[in-house]
């Protein structure tokens, strides 16, 4: 029983995880759990009358059907998008394929009509893989245009004979038929659907860079005696109908419109219009803010003297800005990376490295650049205490970040007992859920103070014990 709970609830923690990171691809979801849907219901019935029959051929490809649809659900669970998809359509392809030339090749009773699946599976490809490169994206769809062409045009099969009796094979005409066009319909219906919602919110997001919609959340960040040493800057969408909307809702349709470019624009300058209000405050005025840097904000020419112009006018020290690059980042192009980092760094910018250990940087990309802070990703910090693996990983991350001089963080801590496991292995910095959500700008204000109030009366506390007092 403790077992089931312990896998009921690692299910659960990847549903909500992933359920937060792909509220943005909409589409995409839809259209998995349609085909696995419709494939798994068709596989059962399918295979409950040919297993009455007898026709264990047939229902060894169901049973391959419903294997297909469980892995492409589990894969999407754990948030691996792209294998769940070509999965789900190289399963598909070899299926309807080898039912139409096998099982129902035409004849004067019946006509052929498994075929027909290859074209909603045409418009899924489409609608699946249109973020992929041009041959996968194109690809797949006309290899499924492909072979319903040939196999509307011709009679060829590979057998002599009907795999199965005229008299199933009309029923099983009608049914095919009326299921693949049931799914085209459904396709091209979330197909309009979602290509209205994806102008919709083009169309609300211009408007929300021009009237300034977004406002900022920080995320504390705490060393080792839990003092707070800064924050992340997290922007959320204040949508004058839908309400406040967090980055999952939009940032994805940012960065593929382009409209990224002003929104990280606006969340530089107004971090840096932060920093310059908290300056002279004794408590905040030492605050380190992280900023998330998207690939094509960093790629434009001049993103340099921007940034430093932002400073600039700010009148902020500049090592109290972080920017924080993600690993898919730094392997785009090494040189102008490595340029235009040491040229901030020199001004005073720390950067950080995002979500480390699950990307693609080596050994070599770290030693080139002038990295300032690791950050562990959330996914090893939450299995540090149960998965061997996770534990492993995340000591030689601290190990590697301490030997190379950089600051260690850990993101996504939840429990005292992570935290400790973390502070026992030399981690400095932590940011989750056990110190505080991301926080409007006055609750992390009030957050800050009462945080240097409660050391504050530590302090004399333990400086009043007698010597010798434990």
């Amino acid at each position: 029983m403790t077992s089931i709970a312990a896998f009921l609830k690692r299910v659960t923690q990847l549903w909500q995880a992933n359920d937060l990171a792909l509220v943005g691809q909409r589409r995409e979801r839809r259209m998995r759990l349609l085909a696995s849907g419709v494939m798994l219901a068709v596989a059962l019935f399918w295979g409950l009358y040919f297993s009455l029959r007898g026709t264990w051929s047939v229902v060894f490809m169901d049973l391959l059907m419903i294997l297909c649809a469980l892995g492409v659900f589990l894969l999407t669970l754990q948030g691996r998008a792209r294998e769940a998809n070509l999965l789900l359509f190289g399963v598909l392809i070899v299926v309807i394929l080898y039912s139409t030339l096998v099982l129902d090749p035409p004849s004067a009773a019946a006509p052929r009509a498994t075929h027909l699946y290859f074209l909603p599976l045409a418009v899924a490809s489409l609608m699946t893989f249109r973020d992929e490169p041009f041959w996968l994206r194109y690809g797949m769809a006309l290899v499924c245009l492909s072979l319903f062409a040939v196999l509307a045009s011709t009679h060829w099969s590979p057998i002599s004979a009907p795999g199965l009796p005229d008299e199933v094979r009309v029923i099983g005409s009608w049914v095919q038929s009326f299921a693949a066009m049931t799914m085209l319909f459904l396709l091209l219906h979330i197909l309009q659907t979602d290509a209205a919602e994806r102008s919709e919110l083009d169309r609300d997001l211009r408007i929300a860079i021009r009237e300034e919609q977004f406002v900022l959340h920080y995320q504390p960040q705490l060393d080792s005696v839990g003092r707070v040493t800064g924050a992340e800057v997290l922007i959320r969408w204040l949508h004058p109908q839908r309400g406040l909307l967090p980055p999952g809702e939009f940032v994805d349709h940012a960065e593929k419109s382009g409209l990224m470019l002003p929104i990280g624009e606006w969340v530089l300058r107004q971090t840096c219009a932060q920093l310059r209000r908290w300056r002279d405050d004794p408590v905040l005025g030492g605050l380190v803010l992280a900023v998330n840097i998207s690939q094509d904000q960093f790629r434009q020419p001049g993103f340099v003297p921007d940034v430093l112009a932002l400073i600039g006018e700010s009148g902020v020290p500049a090592r109290l800005l972080e920017l924080e690059l993600t690993e898919t980042l730094i392997v785009q192009d090494m040189e102008d990376l490595t340029r235009k980092m040491t040229a901030l760094v020199e001004q005073g910018v720390r950067f950080s490295l995002d979500d480390f250990g699950t990307g693609f940087s080596s050994l070599s990309h770290l030693k080139r650049l002038p990295l300032d802070k690791l950050k562990i990703d959330r996914s090893f910090v939450c299995d540090v205490l149960s998965d061997a693996s996770s534990e492993t990983i995340v000591r030689t991350v601290i190990a590697l970040g301490r030997s190379m001089g950089m600051t260690v963080i850990a993101e996504g801590v939840e429990t005292e007992a992570q935290r400790q496991f973390l502070v026992d292995s030399g981690c400095a910095q932590f940011q989750g859920y056990l110190f505080s959500q991301p926080l409007p700008l006055e609750s992390f204000v009030d957050f800050v103070r009462r945080s240097r109030r409660a050391q504050a009366s530590v302090i004399p506390a333990e400086s009043a014990l007698p010597d010798g007092a434990a």
